[in-house]
């Protein structure tokens, strides 16, 4: 693949395709232990909801490196650094594989997520900058298919290769896998244009490190015996304060890590809300569902997987049609309408039981994988549709931030109500309802934000037809 004197692609439709197999397996190995926890908790010696700490150490990773993510892309060069993070992601991955306790899988999957910090938002900053923007909304769905369809592959890969092989192979298929991204981005990605660089603001780093450490550590362990209660409390009031300090930082930092000045845009600042209540609620359904069908149902690791996977022909099912309906529809609507039927669906996983028919789960799955699939691809474009083009790379990165950061607190709520749920009678099937219940309240709040914002939001990159009023 041929490029142009700036940067751009002579075959631009390749340049999601090749980004996206990087991110497929970032985007995968996220829940890819879900299906694994019964296993992997035996081996190390721990609890199946302990290993809540593995998902909240890997998204925690992303949300500390992932604000230096642009800056280092326009210091050292996109591609560069891109390649460098999928190493980075690999050793991440033989750590897992080698783990023996709670603390050494929790430490490498931490290592996995520095590189998968970088791959993400560097991913989608290349894809901007080389497509054309009238192409960028087909764009963005054709690299955004693994954003939605690896996170809930992971079950099934997991569940099958814990079954069949061992929970090890998991992390050990990254690495073939890794190496072979880091070939094809360097053989067809090159000499991606660069903004200039400005110097890396340290003390804002810090500071938005101990507000996610804080309070996603002191959220995850609040329910766990690892720590007292006051220590919990002290860990999450001391994210608060850092949090604090980083906003009064940023007002006054000429070039913030993170400009929270960027949700002054009422269509990025909807859009983004939205996204965050949204992912509380259906962030956790890749943690909390493989968990419920092998502890509640009885189910094994294989078959656990191979139901979620129903939810992966959903969101490729949504991917064929999402342009054209939002080119149709625009985004608002279809958004509150994804967000609203998304919210029942995960009420209604909280009435299964071992005797709900599998078929009939799998439906209720492809029907939220298609849900989901909509919303994530609308509010990505929608958050960026009206903003100025020199601030896409600064709102991109906030975005990627946001999104593990609730999802964390998605995976710390379900897993903090089965704890509590648990502790009287063992974890039951009882537990897992209410968990899905909450999360379910919790995710149709999401439709508040949007419903704030004009129907012609982003109409110019969805295509949609605005009627033009005649003169009186």
């Amino acid at each position: 693949m041929r490029q142009d004197r700036q940067g751009a692609p002579r075959a631009p439709w390749l340049v999601p395709l090749v980004l996206s197999v990087a991110l497929f397996m970032e985007n995968m190995d996220s829940t890819v232990i879900a299906t694994s926890l019964p296993a992997i908790a035996a081996d190390i010696g721990t609890t199946p909801v302990a290993l809540k700490l593995a998902f909240t150490a890997y998204f925690l990773a992303l949300a500390i490196f992932i604000p230096v993510s642009a800056w280092l892309g326009d210091r050292l060069g996109p591609t560069r650094v891109f390649r460098m993070a999928i190493l980075v992601f690999m050793l991440g991955s033989l750590g897992c594989a080698f783990a023996t306790s709670l603390e050494g899988f929790v430490l490498a999957r931490f290592l996995g997520g520095m590189g998968g910090a970088m791959m993400t938002p560097l991913a989608r900053l290349m894809l901007y900058r080389v497509t054309p923007r009238a192409g960028l909304m087909r764009a963005t769905a054709t690299m955004t298919i693994p954003a939605v369809v690896a996170p809930l592959m992971g079950p099934l890969v997991g569940g099958a290769l814990t079954t069949f092989l061992g929970w090890h192979w998991i992390f050990l298929v990254n690495l073939p896998v890794g190496l072979a991204g880091i070939l094809a981005v360097g053989a067809l990605i090159r000499d991606v244009p660069r903004a200039p660089a400005h110097r890396l603001d340290l003390r804002g780093f810090l500071l938005l490190a101990v507000a996610f450490s804080g309070l996603m550590s002191g959220l995850s362990l609040v329910s766990l015996p690892i720590l007292p209660l006051w220590a919990s409390l002290a860990l999450t009031l001391a994210g608060l304060a850092g949090g604090w300090a980083y906003l009064r930082h940023a007002r006054a930092h000429p070039a913030p890590l993170l400009d929270p000045g960027i949700c002054r845009d009422p269509v990025f600042r909807g859009a983004i809300t939205a996204t965050m209540v949204f992912l509380i609620g259906a962030g956790a359904v890749p943690f909390l569902l493989p968990l419920m069908l092998q502890l509640g149902f009885g189910l094994t690791a294989f078959e656990a997987g191979l139901i979620t996977f129903a939810g992966g022909i959903g969101a490729i099912s949504a991917k064929l049609v999402s342009t054209q309906v939002f080119a149709s529809h625009g985004f608002r609507n279809p958004l509150i309408l994804a967000a609203s039927l998304s919210a029942l669906g995960l009420a209604a996983k909280g009435l299964l039981t071992p005797q709900t028919p599998h078929l009939l789960i799998a439906a209720l799955l492809i029907g939220g994988g298609v849900l989901r699939s909509l919303f994530f691809t609308g509010q990505q474009v929608l958050a960026i549709s009206e903003l100025a083009p020199e601030t896409v790379g600064a709102a991109l990165a906030l975005t990627t931030v946001l999104r593990p950061i609730a999802t964390a607190l998605g995976v710390a709520l379900a897993g903090g109500l089965l704890e509590i749920g648990g502790r009287s009678e063992g974890l039951t099937l009882d537990a897992f309802h209410t968990a899905f219940f909450a999360l379910a309240l919790v995710s149709a709040c999401a439709i508040l934000p949007l419903m704030r914002l004009a129907a012609s939001s982003g109409h110019e990159i969805s295509g949609q037809a605005i009627p033009v009023r005649a003169a009186p």
